[in-house]
């Protein structure tokens, strides 16, 4: 019997129910009685909430890029070191768990929490949060992998049943937590809000025990969204382990109850319990996180001391968000080389765009952050450029409240603004325009209805392209838009996401070729919203959605359609160019493949390289993608220099959901295994005979049973 188990045996029922409801909004209970302290819990993942003691005022921290633009680095490493950065301020506030990340899939481009989510695809968005969670529990700070699962939209999110298939679940929206678990075992996996065939994802046996604990071996915390239980008793016996936040004792008197009625079993409690102990265990394993920052005292709505800054790590923290922002930084468009700009040339350079003064750096909802400090973009510029620059708002904003939003935008002459706009760009050189979503369109619980820019936006980018002057638009949102009114002026466009609070500098460096354009796509860009996969089904209707086009989300869609895109699954373009050769595929031991290629930067500036594995079957089954992504690696070279790469795949990377034969299946034959820079801009093509093979799939969704109080 482990310690754990021990302890929860020495309690009273009461005591054992009690531990699987939160004291508060924020902190597990404790029982004094037998020496368990609470633990703190703080929201994440782009950056570190926590509250002051006063609801919705917030203790100050790094606002990092969010995790869509994470997701454009396709950078492991770059993604761990800002989990790392994260885990060391949750230590600095005395938080054990942070609440991220979020993996949830792209399954339109309108769910307002897009921002939050890494990609439309399961492998990048898998493989990022098992990069995630290595980071930030490498500085003995655990991570809780979220929304689990098929929370794809906002709208009637508490209610939302979504209809699916067994394969679709298994092969998208389950894949990408099954390889981050596997791969860094976070602390915690949180339910989500939506139903699964009619049952909540608080109480789905099938999702939270059959698959998560019996299949795929994982034995953390199962840990509720904020207010996703809505039958405790069931939610036990289904097998979460902790409800938050804290019912004030109605959730623990419930689960008594229960088991003096017989509704429960007094062993599911227990169990329960010994996962919230095991937990408590694991938080303070390393010790209790010291919390400097929080025990120096913090005043509500003030900003942090010098020396607080100092321990949070605040400058250093900072420099990694400007990293991380220009590495997601994405070049969309740049056929005449306008971009990058020279930093010490002559040009003359109009920067429009209210944006240029008030970055978007975040999404709203539970996850935003109050940043420590904030970098503007046109200040950056000017640091670059000086008095070369030449400013106009072009169009009103709101005032410099980076979060809520609340402040109206100013009344303002549209006509006068657009004006003064347009003069600064006939006189300019090159015109750099700011624009973008406003915050209301990127927020939790409300989805888009549309992938239009604000039209006082759009008439001014075609404002100014009518003056001739080449155009640069940079572009901040969490997800996709449409570029059509404005695109084919446009000389070059830069996406920088949510770039976080260093967003200003990082496109000041990207865009003077301080820093390289290091992102590509995570997400497709559409060329219209009728053609993006689910379109005629979302946001359902009578608490129900079906996802009836199965697995084909996101590029998969868009390939097996035939539709032709703005810009695909991958895409990015560089300051530099790559070549790849010495391509090889061979087969090894437990018949995996390894694939080899050999990238050298034949250009003039460093750069880095996303090397994207696509598998083509040999002929795809119906309802299935024509092709995946089944692995990448990013390298940063030199001009001249080479490196290879190596990439590794197993069975699985060939297989197919088999629902009816209860496994993943291989297909017999010759796949494609196709090396590129996007979904659909292929380099190398190598052939890979396989024989047939299977891997066995445990749980059946069709015989589950939802766990019931009755």
């Amino acid at each position: 019997m482990s310690r754990a188990s021990e302890l929860v045996a020495s309690l009273t029922l009461e005591q054992q129910a009690a531990l699987l409801s939160g004291v508060d909004d924020w902190h597990t209970c404790a029982i004094p009685e037998v020496g368990l302290p609470a633990v703190e819990l703080g929201d994440g993942p782009h950056g570190l909430r926590t509250e002051t003691g006063v609801d919705m005022v917030w203790v100050p921290s790094t606002g990092f890029p969010t995790g869509s633009a994470l997701g454009a680095t396709w950078d492991a490493d770059l993604v761990a070191r800002v989990a790392a950065a994260i885990g060391e301020e949750a230590r600095a506030m005395g938080v054990q768990l942070v609440l991220g990340p979020g993996v949830n899939m792209k399954r339109t481009p309108l769910c307002g929490r897009n921002f939050e989510y890494f990609a439309e695809d399961p492998v990048l968005a898998g493989d990022l949060a098992a990069a995630y969670i290595r980071g930030i529990q490498g500085v003995g700070v655990g991570a809780c992998l979220k929304h689990f699962a098929a929370n794809n939209q906002e709208t009637d999110r508490t209610e939302i049943s979504v209809e699916v298939d067994e394969g679709a679940l298994r092969a998208v929206y389950l894949e990408a937590f099954r390889r981050a678990i596997a791969a860094a075992d976070p602390w915690a996996v949180m339910c989500s809000y939506n139903r699964i065939g009619g049952v909540h994802a608080s109480q789905h046996r099938w999702l939270l025990t059959d698959v998560l604990r019996d299949e795929w071996g994982y034995r953390g915390l199962v840990v509720s969204d904020w207010d996703a239980v809505h039958d405790p008793v069931a939610a036990v016996a289904a097998g979460l382990d902790l409800e938050m936040p804290g019912t004030g004792g109605r959730s623990a008197a419930a689960l008594v109850a229960a088991v003096a009625d017989g509704r429960l079993e007094r062993a599911a409690v227990a169990r329960a319990a010994t996962r919230v102990v095991e937990f408590v265990e694991r938080c303070l394993s390393d010790g209790p996180a010291a919390g400097p920052v929080r025990d120096a005292g913090i005043v509500p709505g003030e900003r942090l001391r010098p020396e607080q800054l100092a321990a949070l790590g605040a400058d250093a923290h900072h420099d990694l968000a400007r990293e991380a922002a220009a590495a997601a930084a994405t070049l969309l468009r740049n056929p005449d080389g306008v971009l990058p700009l020279d930093p010490d040339g002559t040009q003359r350079i109009g920067v429009v765009g209210g944006y240029a003064r008030v970055p978007r750096i975040q999404g709203g909802g539970s996850s935003g952050v109050w940043p420590v400090r904030v970098d503007e973009p046109l200040a950056a510029i000017r640091e670059v450029a000086g008095d070369r620059v030449r400013f106009a708002q072009g169009y009103p904003v709101p005032a410099t409240d980076f979060y809520q939003e609340t402040a109206p935008a100013p009344e303002a002459d549209l006509v006068a603004l657009r004006a003064e706009a347009v003069a600064v760009a006939r006189e300019s050189d090159v015109v750099v325009a700011f624009a973008g979503l406003p915050l209301s369109a990127e927020v939790e619980a409300t989805d888009r209805d549309t992938l239009a820019l604000p039209a006082e936006q759009v008439e001014l980018l075609a404002a100014l392209a009518a003056t001739g002057t080449p155009l640069v638009v940079v572009l901040a949102a969490g997800s996709a838009v449409d570029l059509a009114p404005w695109h084919d002026a446009a000389a070059a466009i830069l996406l920088t996401w949510l770039g976080g609070q260093a967003v200003g500098s990082a496109t000041a460096d990207v865009l003077f070729g301080l820093a390289e354009p290091g992102g590509r796509l995570g997400e497709t860009y559409p060329l219209r919203l009728a053609d993006t996969p689910g379109h005629d089904t979302f946001p359902g209707a009578a608490g129900r959605i079906e996802y009836a086009e199965g697995p084909l989300i996101g590029y998969r869609w868009y390939d097996a359609a035939g539709l032709d895109v703005r810009y695909p699954f991958g895409h990015g373009l560089s300051y530099t160019t790559f070549e790849y050769s010495a391509a090889s595929a061979r087969v090894v031991a437990d018949d995996e493949v390894e694939v080899a290629v050999t990238v050298t930067n034949t250009g003039t500036r460093r750069g880095s390289e996303v090397v994207q594995l696509y598998v083509e079957p040999p002929t795809p089954e119906p309802g299935q993608p024509v092709r995946e992504l089944r692995a990448f690696a990013k390298v940063s070279l030199a001009p001249g220099e080479s490196a290879v790469v190596r990439l590794r795949l197993g069975v699985r990377d060939f297989a197919v959901v088999d629902v009816p034969g209860r496994c993943w299946r291989q297909p017999a034959g010759t796949h494609r295994i196709v090396l590129g820079s996007s979904s659909r801009q292929p380099r190398i093509v190598l052939p890979v005979d396989r024989r047939p093979a299977a891997l066995p799939l445990h749980a059946d969704l069709s015989e589950s049973q939802p766990a019931t109080a009755g």
